[in-house]
């Protein structure tokens, strides 16, 4: 009972200033007399007090200023670092000199009679030991009595450099009843076997799970500064095979007072895992675009459009116009702006892009200067199902947004379109071609006509990570629920971008723009989707979750494509971004064609629409659908 009530005073209370001060004071003053004891001897030190109490004195007032100076009182003592030794040592450093040039004035000038010089050197000594030595014992005391490792896992830690050993401090600092150092992984030859803060560092090769099934690591924290090499090698499969959590921690730059704290360390996600070159973008020249302007974003509560909202209002827009017709995800916006972007104005407003007289009434109000055109009904099933709807929202909507920009003299319309627009095999992705072949054909009849309007640009990518209804999402939720994880095809694949980054290539594109552009993206690796699954589960730690394959979707094809096998592309200074020369249209007959398709599109008869969509978009096929009848007169021509 005694011992809890010890241990809980020690982890709850701090010394006071004035007593680390008077502890420090009294070392100095035991080492004045220490120093004489060793320089006469024990039975003689009083013999030599003519210059005992001037030394003790004069040591003491020189040392009180120092302590000042370099504040060497004003750490916990518990907590004391390499650099609360440095700056003891700096103090008793200038006080020794100090004293040195006293002596030497003193004997010089007055013929007043001092100590010798070993006496201040040894006082010197014996000073900065044992007020080393203070802190060293008391942050040891502290450790013991507080360290409960009932509960504590025991850890590698992944990168033996500057950002691994400072991770390896914070835990046997703040985190020692969590997590126990055991040792360090490595990737360079030159640390391999080394020791660092008492534990080994171990090689990454093939002995690496001997060595942590050796001293019982089931938990392994990766430094920031090694993420990267753990997306490129295999060490996390390795790690995930064998029922290993992956940890990691944010940058230094983001600790609270360099010390990292059990909330900061966090699970490695599947989306931490996915091999992604950073991406670069040119700040000034997106920021001349944004600065200042008017900009109105369709879709702004969706994911892309709400990342959107966040990375335009970081370049000081003169208002942002976000426009959504979901109720209470575009409330959240406002509360997130209420929150984070106070000092901009913002108008969240509820209206359908289709609804033709609202989005006029927001035009004329408003006026906007700059568009990001995100709103799009994006599921492939459920467009197969409601392909009325994938003309009225997603076509019909476009056209008015369009027709409104060119009307209200906007500078700029960037609409976001899909991988999945490339050689259609859904009414989802042809509908977005129509919608490119609109904006498109709009914009090179203004050029024709020498006419002044918005810069018409298009930028397609394929999957997002994390966003609503997408892949990732869903297998969490699956494996939160034990199973089964339902992948559509075992050779399914997908290509993956984070949604920050999605958007920031949205916005270069942007800045890059003409008009009558289709920017298309370097999305990376594609990824096969049951591997992602297999990592996923893995990350969980769970062992029972299995794989379903469902099959095929309808209107879902086995990979997609950036660009139609026809097109060839053109670079850009940007290397993460191409333009695709795609087959241009005429205008008067785009116009003509999809007023047909609106028009059918209010019959409901779906197999009419999809007609009327594959006529103007020959090169839409139907896979997986009850659509896929609507081809085969073509195929048998053939």
């Amino acid at each position: 009972m005694q011992f809890r009530f010890v241990q809980r005073y020690l982890s709850s209370k701090v010394l006071p200033l004035w007593t680390v001060l008077l502890i420090d004071v009294l070392i100095v003053v035991v080492s004045t007399f220490l120093a004489y004891a060793i320089r006469y001897d024990f039975r003689s030190i009083f013999l030599e007090n003519s210059t005992l109490d001037r030394t003790v004195f004069t040591s003491l007032v020189v040392n009180l200023i120092y302590f000042r100076l370099f504040r060497t009182y004003s750490g916990v003592l518990r907590f004391s670092s390499f650099i609360d030794i440095l700056r003891i040592f700096a103090s008793l450093t200038a006080a020794f000199v100090t004293m040195l040039l006293i002596r030497v004035s003193a004997e010089a000038l007055w013929g007043i009679r001092w100590s010798p010089i070993s006496v201040t050197l040894m006082a010197y000594i014996c000073s900065f030991a044992l007020m080393a030595t203070t802190r060293v014992i008391v942050k040891i005391l502290f450790e013991v009595l507080n360290f409960d490792g009932s509960h504590s896992d025991n850890v590698f830690i992944y990168g033996a450099k500057e950002a691994g050993v400072n991770i390896a401090k914070s835990l046997r600092v703040n985190l020692r009843n969590h997590y126990r150092l055991c040792g360090f992984i490595a990737d360079e030859p030159e640390v391999i076997g080394k020791v660092i803060m008492g534990v080994r560092v171990y090689p990454n090769d093939d002995t690496l799970m001997e060595n942590m099934a050796s001293r019982g690591v089931h938990v392994v924290i990766v430094s920031p500064a090694k993420m990267d090499d753990l997306k490129r090698n295999d060490v996390a499969d390795r790690l995930l095979a064998n029922n290993v959590k992956l940890m990691t921690a944010p940058p230094l730059s983001e600790w609270n007072n360099q010390t990292l704290n059990r909330n900061q360390l966090k699970e490695i996600q599947i989306e931490d895992l996915l091999e992604r070159e950073p991406i670069k973008m040119d700040m000034h020249r997106v920021a001349s675009h944004l600065e200042g302007k008017r900009v109105l974003i369709t879709g702004a509560a969706g994911s892309i459009g709400s990342e959107m909202m966040r990375q335009v209002a970081s370049f000081n827009p003169y208002s942002l116009i976000l426009v959504d017709q979901a109720e209470t995800p575009l409330h959240d916006i406002r509360l997130e702006l209420q929150d984070v972007w106070r000092n901009i104005e913002a108008h969240t407003i509820v209206a359908d892009i289709s609804n033709a007289p609202r989005m006029e009434a927001i035009f004329k109000e408003f006026r906007p200067q700059y568009v990001f055109h995100a709103a799009a009904y994006k599921h492939v099933p459920m467009m197969e199902d409601n392909v009325s709807e994938s003309i009225q929202t997603n076509v019909q909507g476009t056209r008015i947004v369009a027709d409104l920009a060119v009307k209200y003299g906007v500078e700029k319309f960037v609409m976001i379109s899909t991988d999945k627009a490339v050689n259609p095999t859904n009414v989802m992705g042809c509908s977005k071609r129509i919608c490119e072949i609109y904006v498109q054909s709009l914009a090179k009849k203004l050029q024709k006509e020498g006419r002044r309007g918005p810069q018409f640009i298009t930028t397609r990518f394929g999957n997002v990570l994390g966003s609503n209804g997408s892949v990732i999402p869903r297998f969490r939720d699956q494996i939160q629920r034990g199973g089964p994880v339902t992948v559509t095809h075992p050779e399914i694949i997908r290509y993956f971008m984070t949604i920050p980054e999605a958007c920031r290539l949205v916005l270069e594109a942007g800045s890059l723009g003409y008009g009558g552009e289709v920017y298309i993206f370097d999305m990376g690796k594609p990824v096969k989707i049951v591997d992602l699954a297999k990592r996923m589960i893995s990350l969980s730690g769970r062992t029972d979750v299995k794989i379903e394959f469902t099959g095929l979707r309808h209107g879902e094809k086995l990979y997609e494509e950036l660009l139609n096998v026809k097109e060839l592309t053109k670079p850009t200074y940007h290397e993460k971004i191409m333009i695709a020369n795609v087959r241009e249209y005429d205008y008067d007959e785009v116009s003509q064609r999809i007023q047909h398709l609106v028009d059918l599109s209010y019959t409901y008869d779906s197999m009419r629409i999809v007609a009327g969509m594959k006529e103007l978009v020959p090169e839409f096929v139907s896979r997986n659908s009850v659509f896929e009848q609507l081809d085969k007169p073509c195929q048998t021509e053939n």
